[in-house]
């Protein structure tokens, strides 16, 4: 006769939950590769400067590019790609103005660029009604 042990084993119900700690820890390294990647704008080679960076209440500032060609780009309001004129940029800058004075507008200006298309954007922003405007260094 074939005895059966009384010795089984008991089913264990609890959740191995290593291997998800292990994905979830590989997803984090990668969101945090591609987070820096993420940003979209305009190609520039800023000044080197040493300086102290911004305190930003605000989530994101309004930055308004000027490439070395002299072409304008504003990075609300449409394609951040996309060149913009002078004027445009004052309106633009103007409206969202208007519904957040508070807004912090930062520059960012090719060190190749004529130093004259700043000015005349700072100007421009200066027109439209910033209280002060911000120049992006490295």
């Amino acid at each position: 006769m074939i005895r059966r042990s009384k010795n089984r084993r008991k089913l264990n119900a609890e959740i191995n939950v290593v291997p998800y700690i292990d994905v979830m820890m590989v997803l984090l390294v990668i969101f945090m590769i591609t987070a820096p990647m993420l940003t979209q704008g305009v190609d520039v080679e800023l000044p080197k400067v040493g300086s102290e960076p911004v305190d930003t209440k605000d989530s994101e500032p309004l930055i308004v590019t000027v490439n070395a060609e002299g072409e304008y780009f504003i990075n609300v309001g449409g394609d951040p790609l996309k060149v913009v004129a002078l004027a445009d940029v004052e309106d633009r800058v103007g409206k969202i103005l208007t519904t957040n004075p508070q807004k912090m507008i930062l520059v960012k200006g090719d060190k190749a660029v004529d130093y004259e298309k700043v000015v005349e954007l700072m100007a421009a922003l200066q027109r439209s009604g910033a209280p002060g405007v911000g120049l992006v260094t490295e």
